[in-house]
């Protein structure tokens, strides 16, 4: 008889070692995408107080070892039919800038790698200000140069699985065949501010283009390998080594539906279609208010995956083979972590959410990883590369 998900989790987080939670406490964890300020925006309350659902809070951050976050904000296809792209970014950095101030004490936010060890060193999470979604559809450099003065430090291309008129998506049909000429002064522009660019939810030729006009590394923040579920959300073998060849990061994403075959199907077979799919929103033909989507969108969050048996999802150990196959084709220092947790991923068995992160550790330290690659996989790599982008004036 299969054990119940909580006791599941017991015994699971029971086998965490000394050891290994020893290492994750002493390693510098940075994860390079984890969902924040939607669930604020929409339904109230403080990223410093512990919640019972969802999958992130600070509180349960700091259970989970992490001292730095791509503090991410997420702008849904909902707002692009009628063009509030810019304005509801603009809302959701004004809550995101307050939080951190209201729990300064605990968090503070990062500019570059160097304010990281900074606010690390008095003992704060460091958060990098991350855009998931479109900051303007047609890629004003303005209001992009705007938002880098705000704080932002690291946008997507893709407006989320939603062509936008500069850069193709991995998830709609393509308009431009990766970039064109505002998206290659896009990326000009992000490479001159110093800001990283983001290559999740962007298509194969979009993503290709990027690495090969980016004078910075590019990195994937939250993403899986085609070779393990067949998707355009994935990446390709190929694609990986040039980004790699590059300097760039890709970054694992903590669900089960980028690397378990058999947990995608299930997911798509009981939504009735594909997780990235907005053929809803582009159908929509009745004009809304900014708060009638606001209600709308509102019941998504937080966004934490589907309750699939326990007898689907991979283990802790089992979702680490989508990385080592990456450190088999790219080597351990362009591998990293990028939970995703409160966009929707349904975590491995047995994790509940960030604060279950030493699980992974342990799983680490089981498949006979050194600790140089564990402490690279954790954070030394996406700090390196945030470095290299963030400070090379």
């Amino acid at each position: 008889m299969m054990a119940c998900a909580p006791a599941l989790a017991g015994l699971l987080l029971a086998q965490v070692s000394d050891r290994a939670r020893s290492l994750h406490e002493r390693a510098f964890v940075f994860d390079g995408h984890v969902h924040v300020i939607d669930r604020q925006l929409y339904h109230g309350g403080d990223i410093g107080e512990r919640v019972s659902d969802g999958q992130f809070d600070l509180p349960r951050a700091r259970e989970g070892g992490v001292d730095a976050m791509f503090f991410s904000i997420f702008v849904t296809e909902d707002y692009y039919p009628q063009r509030m792209e810019t304005k509801q970014t603009l809302r959701l950095i004004d809550l995101a800038l307050t939080q951190l101030e209201k729990n300064r004490d605990k968090i503070e936010l990062a500019r570059n790698a160097t304010g990281i060890e900074r606010i690390h060193r008095s003992g704060k999470i460091a958060a990098v200000l991350d855009l998931e979604g479109g900051f303007d559809l047609d890629g004003d450099l303005g209001v992009l140069r705007d938002l880098y003065r705000l704080g932002l430090r690291s946008a997507q291309l893709s407006a989320h699985n939603w062509a936008n008129n500069f850069a193709d998506s991995c998830c709609s049909p393509p308009k431009w065949h990766g970039l064109n000429e505002r998206g290659r002064a896009v990326v000009r522009e992000m490479n001159r501010l110093g800001m990283v660019i983001n290559v999740s939810h962007a298509s194969d030729e979009t993503l290709e283009q990027t690495i090969d006009l980016s004078t910075d590394p590019v990195v994937a923040t939250h993403h899986g390998l085609r070779s393990f579920v067949d998707i355009p959300r994935t990446m390709p073998d190929n694609l990986l080594k040039k980004l790699a060849a590059k300097g760039g990061v890709i970054g694992f994403q903590i669900g089960n539906e980028f690397h378990n075959r058999k947990a995608f199907e299930w997911r798509t077979r009981h939504a009735g279609k594909p997780f990235w799919d907005t053929t809803e929103i582009k159908n929509r033909t009745t004009p809304m208010t900014i708060e009638e989507i606001d209600r709308k969108v509102a019941p998504q969050f937080p966004m934490v995956g589907v309750n699939m048996p326990e007898d689907i999802k991979y283990t802790p150990y089992q979702w680490l083979d989508v990385v080592d196959r990456a450190i088999q084709l790219v080597g351990e220092d362009h591998v990293a972590l990028g939970s995703d947790f409160d966009g929707g991923p349904t975590p491995p068995r047995g994790m509940r959410d960030i604060r279950d992160l030493p699980m992974l550790t342990e799983a680490m330290l089981r498949r006979g990883w050194s600790e140089e690659r564990i402490r690279k996989f954790l954070g030394g790599n996406l700090l390196r590369v945030f470095r290299r982008i963030t400070e090379k004036k």
